[in-house]
C-alpha cells in the first residue's frame, strides 16, 4: 500500500482539486490525480492501480455532472476498504445536481444512484469510510488520515 492519498470523484471541468492539491503540496503530502485533459481509456490501467494501492481515498461526487462512474468507484473503494482497515475512505455527494445537466433520464439516474450510495454508506461500520458533507470536511479528515498514519 502506498502513503499517498489518491483524489478520486468528479472530474471534467471540475476544479475541486485544485485547492487540495496547494494545500497536500504546501504539507509534502503525496497525492495522485487521475484527471487528465485528454482522459484516454490507457489512463485506467494508473488509475485502477492507484485505486487498489493508495492508503487514502477521496471521492467527492459533487453536482457539476452525472458522476456516475465516480459512484461506480466508490463501490471498488468499499470493498477494499472493508477487507483492509488500514485503507482510508472519504466519500461526499451532493444531493443535488447543477440545473445545465438537462438530460432528464440521466438527472434521474444520478439522483437515484447518489441517495442509494449515500444511504448504504450510512448503514456501514467501518472506522475507515467516512461519509462527509463538504469538501473543507473532506479536506481536513484526509490530512488528519494521512498525518495519523503510516504504510505498515
Amino acid at each position: 500500500m502506498k502513503r499517498m492519498i489518491g483524489l478520486f470523484g468528479t472530474c471534467g471541468s471540475s476544479k475541486w482539486r485544485k485547492g487540495f492539491e496547494k494545500i497536500y503540496t504546501e504539507l509534502g503530502i503525496s497525492f495522485f490525480n487521475p484527471e487528465k485533459e485528454n482522459w484516454q481509456p490507457e489512463y485506467a490501467v494508473k488509475e485502477a492501480k492507484h485505486l487498489a494501492e493508495d492508503q487514502v481515498l477521496l471521492f467527492p461526487v459533487t453536482g457539476e455532472t452525472y458522476g456516475v462512474g465516480s459512484l461506480c468507484e466508490i463501490g471498488f473503494a468499499v470493498s477494499q476498504a472493508v477487507k483492509d482497515d488500514q485503507k482510508y475512505l472519504v466519500v461526499m455527494i451532493e444531493e443535488n445536481l447543477a440545473f445545465d445537466l438537462k438530460d432528464e433520464v440521466a438527472r434521474k439516474e444520478s439522483l437515484r444512484a447518489r441517495t442509494l450510495v449515500r444511504e448504504h454508506l450510512k448503514k456501514l461500520s467501518c472506522k475507515n469510510i467516512y461519509l462527509v458533507e463538504n469538501l473543507e470536511q473532506m479536506l481536513q479528515i484526509s490530512i488528519d488520515i494521512y498525518s495519523k498514519t503510516a504504510v505498515v
